[in-house]
């Protein structure tokens, strides 16, 4: 086990998706990889699960990783940090999928010096097409950014902020954002459900031209108000749409929306 390099402590949905990542890309190999269980019935079930050793025992994988994700929840974190702490050093790079806690308290229980990244992924990495936003600590170097960087990039696309209250916006936008999309998805379906087609249907309708949409968004070469545009002709159907999205203020609406998950983001850094 002494060429374990990529260790994972807590090996739930967010940290297997990451893991399924890395192997599935050919980032890094299986046998590099290791990932702590804290119920030990479940380790050769979830080591099947991963295709990596999945052990119980978080000081041996701080011995042997040179990267240590924590992926517990953040209420377990100190503990973990902690439990680690006698085997962390500065050749050692610990990164923080755990979401809320900041780089302050990471680093508080860590030796002095030690190399810190913070990172917010979102669920959407489950299916290859996440997005994390990521900062580092005040020991952490440009190359542990770019490393991490394009580790994440494994499982979706990833951002570094400039510093780290930027990382509250990221919550907002792409950490809760799953959700806002869901919730909009569904009520443009039960809009057409509400008009007379069978929910199923307009859902999947909703559903699809999200993914088509976001995909154009992403590869535009055009502005995104060009974007809209292009669609909502003067005189069409969609441009009724729009002006009526305009009229209801939906921008004021989706910035107190970002703008309240925010701020509940930063109070529980806190």
């Amino acid at each position: 086990m002494n060429n374990k390099k990529i260790g994972f402590i807590g090996a739930g949905k967010m940290a297997g998706a990451i893991i399924k990542g890395l192997i599935k890309t050919g980032f890094t190999k299986p046998e590099e990889l290791v990932a702590t269980q804290a119920e030990v019935d479940l380790l050769e079930e979830k080591s099947k699960a991963l295709g990596i050793d999945v052990i119980s025992d978080n000081k041996e994988l701080a011995k042997i990783s040179e990267t240590i994700f924590i992926a517990t929840k953040p209420n377990q974190v100190a503990d973990v940090l902690a439990e680690i702490s006698p085997y962390i050093n500065t050749t050692k790079l610990v990164v923080s999928i755990a979401a809320g806690v900041t780089l302050s308290k990471l680093e508080s229980h860590l030796p002095q010096g030690c190399r810190v990244i913070r990172v917010m992924p979102n669920t959407p990495a489950l299916v290859g097409e996440g997005m994390s936003g990521m900062t580092g600590g005040s020991f952490a170097l440009k190359e542990d950014l770019d490393y991490i960087y394009n580790l994440l990039s494994t499982i979706g696309k990833c951002i570094i902020v400039d510093n780290e209250a930027q990382m509250d916006i990221v919550t907002a936008i792409s950490g809760s954002g799953p959700a806002f999309y869901y919730k909009v998805i569904n009520e443009i379906a039960r809009a057409g459900e509400k008009l007379g087609l069978e929910y199923e249907k307009s859902l999947l309708l909703s559903i699809q031209t999200a993914i088509g949409s976001a995909k154009m968004a992403l590869n535009r070469e055009i502005s995104m108000e060009e974007l809209i545009s292009n669609v909502a002709t003067k005189g069409g159907c969609t441009r009724v749409g729009v002006d009526c999205m305009e009229e209801c203020s939906t921008d004021k609406i989706f910035y107190e929306v970002i703008k309240n998950t925010a701020k509940k983001a930063e109070e529980l850094g806190k």
